[in-house]
């Protein structure tokens, strides 16, 4: 622990970690380096198999690295982002290294990887004018005990004080958190809605001051306006939700009287487009366990009464009342991915022929492809989407397909 080494820097690793050596056998696991570089690591952790180290020194860079641009996103400073050392082309190649890693080693398929931009710039054809820099609608900031909110540092309780957060949207900097005293407190939350301007502030702990803040905030995608409770789910990058929502119709391709399922719908986004795809003739089932959400998915939902929304742990509601007849599905679950008996309900489902998979993390990922590959189902596309800049998150959506016949 403390001690330095140097290395030299092999293959990106998932976490925003690359892979180092002592010796054949000892990996170390590198933050702050790229693929190829050699570098001064300080060790952070030891255990019996591996290491943690921060780069703390680069002797010979690789082409891709760049100076940070916030002076925080160093060792020892806040741990959010990852890979602001890169350039934004590298990050998205090392994202895409990540998921093919998965893929191959966790389900034994081949996949060529694109992680795509969701800049509006990039899209235009004007990658120049990315920067990949104040995008993320909501942050949670830490607050020490003297009252200052910042952000953790990596793997750690300790609080980073911090100016500003430069990947935070601007309407979260402009609500000035770091620049006020929040004694009492042990976390502000701030979320918004870029599309209609509205600003939560929400205080975790108790803290010596009231904070006035609405209860939903109003988010725009998909050509509609959507209600979500301020602490609610909705996706962190403004363009993702619309990105995604265009994705999972594209990939389940839904037709006029289809039966539908939306498995994990949070505010019914998924659920409301594959409403208007299947119109009156078609039904929707959709399924959610947080309460909040569901309200939110209902009152979404309420034009379109061909669209039902459960409560309940979707492997639990689906065992219940079934599939039906439902041709298509979207699931989009947390971090930890699909439970195995859901997985078992949905490749044995008589009627469905395709499923919409959206995932953050390519790792659960890769293995429950692995599962519904074992249960017939093929992988028929795959997009992955920058929704996370900076970051070593990335956004995927795995189209799966069951052979004809």
């Amino acid at each position: 622990m403390g001690s330095r080494v140097e290395l030299t820097v092999g293959e990106v690793a998932h976490g925003g970690w690359c892979v180092a050596r002592l010796d054949e056998a000892f990996v170390v696991f590198v933050r702050h380096a790229l693929p190829g570089e050699r570098v001064v690591a300080q060790i952070t952790q030891v255990t019996a198999k591996f290491a943690r180290a921060d780069a703390v020194e680069v002797r010979d860079p690789a082409p891709a690295r760049v100076s940070p641009p916030c002076p925080y996103a160093r060792p020892a400073g806040c741990g959010g982002c990852d890979w602001q050392h890169a350039s934004l082309p590298a990050q998205r190649e090392l994202k895409a290294q990540v998921i093919s890693q998965q893929l191959r080693r966790l389900a034994g398929l081949d996949a060529d990887v694109t992680v795509e931009s969701l800049s509006e710039e990039a899209r235009a054809g004007d990658p120049g004018e990315e920067t990949g820099l104040g995008w993320r609608t909501r942050v949670r900031f830490a607050v020490d005990r003297a009252g200052h909110a910042g952000l953790r540092a990596h793997r750690s309780h300790e609080v980073v004080r911090v100016s500003d957060c430069l990947i935070a949207h601007p309407e979260v900097t402009d609500a000035e958190v770091t620049r006020q005293s929040w004694r009492g407190a042990t976390a502000v939350v701030v979320a918004v809605a870029p599309a209609s301007g509205e600003r939560a502030i929400m205080v975790e702990g108790q803290p010596r001051r009231p904070v006035k803040s609405p209860r939903f905030l109003t988010q725009h995608a998909a050509g509609r306006d959507w209600r979500v409770a301020a602490s609610g789910f909705w996706q962190v990058h403004p363009a993702a939700a619309d990105t995604l929502a265009t994705a999972v119709l594209e990939a389940l391709r839904p037709r006029s009287g289809d039966s539908a399922l939306d498995l994990y719908c949070g505010a019914g986004l998924f659920a409301g487009v594959l409403a208007e795809a299947v119109g009156q003739a078609g039904t929707v089932i959709a399924v959610e366990q947080d309460q909040a959400a569901v309200a939110d998915a209902r009152h979404n939902l309420r034009g379109t009464g061909w669209a039902r929304v459960h409560r309940g742990d979707a492997a639990e509601v689906i065992g219940r009342i079934g599939t039906g007849d439902a041709r298509i599905a979207v699931a989009d679950p947390p971090r930890t991915g699909l439970p195995p008996a859901l997985i078992d309900l949905l490749a044995a489902a008589p009627g469905l022929e395709r499923i919409g998979y959206a995932s953050c993390d390519p790792a659960t990922l890769a293995r429950d492809l692995k599962l519904f590959g074992q249960r017939g189902w093929h992988l028929a596309g795959l997009r992955a989407f920058d929704a996370f800049p900076m970051t070593h998150h990335v956004e995927a959506l795995a189209t799966l397909a069951r052979p004809a016949g």
